[in-house]
């Protein structure tokens, strides 16, 4: 489970076999050490990230992994399926199958695909009130207007949802092509959108979610791990 987190007594229980009782001892006697700090509760929370040492012993821990991948149309963003190619068969990450999602990308669509084992990170880029830009070049059959723009700007009503999206952004790069950006996710939302205009989207790439961009280089079905500053600056808990 992303983001598993345990009581410290719990898990050296489960690591090493120590009882409770065991545990409170050696917190009084200060022979517990949790990422460099000495651990003074049994309820101190630890994750599988947790650096913790017993008489100075390193006990084993998990390794943060964070990907982007270039995802190309048809195949799935999921884990695991029966029929269909998923993200997770592109990677040959040694961790991969420990790795989640950061949201999804239709199966249709193409571009940028965070992928990590920190649930921590996935859920703060995906919470509603981060309000994470995800920026999408779009494809429609037929021409743009400055009505679609201000439509927009303005919000829809989802009458599925009674909703009202988020103010996004439409810049027409050409007659059909346009960059969006979001704030938010809805189920098909930018299909939903230009389908109130009876303006068919042909084809939805991903190029961006927050501060992580697409490589240029980066082929399809091809990963490649977060740089240092995009860690840091979308709140990678190990750099904060």
């Amino acid at each position: 489970m992303p983001g598993l987190t345990h009581r410290l007594d719990r898990y050296l229980n489960q690591t090493l076999g120590l009882p409770r009782s065991a545990v409170r001892a050696l917190l009084a006697q200060r022979r517990i050490v949790v990422d460099g700090q000495v651990a003074n509760a049994v309820n101190q929370p630890v994750d599988q990230f947790a650096r913790v040492a017993v008489d100075g012993e390193a006990l084993p821990c998990a390794t943060p992994v964070y990907l982007k991948l270039h995802k190309q149309a048809g195949v799935l963003s999921a884990t695991r399926d029966a029929v269909h190619t998923t993200v997770i068969d592109l990677l040959e990450h040694p961790a991969r199958d420990t790795l989640h999602l950061v949201g999804r990308l239709d199966r249709a669509s193409s571009g940028l695909v965070l992928l990590t084992n920190d649930g921590r990170w996935s859920r703060a880029l995906m919470a509603p009130d981060a309000a994470v830009e995800k920026v999408y070049e779009v494809r429609v059959r037929d021409w743009l207007t400055k009505e679609m723009v201000d439509a927009f700007a303005a919000g829809m009503h989802f009458a599925c949802e009674d909703i009202i999206t988020r103010p996004a952004r439409l810049d027409i790069l050409d007659d059909t092509l346009a960059r969006v950006t979001l704030v938010e996710g809805r189920y098909h939302q930018i299909k939903r959108m230009f389908g109130r205009f009876r303006n068919p989207v042909l084809a939805l790439h991903r190029v961006r979610i927050g501060v992580v961009t697409l490589p240029a280089d980066l082929a399809e079905g091809r990963s490649c791990a977060l740089d240092t500053e995009e860690l840091r600056d979308s709140g990678a808990f190990w750099l904060t």
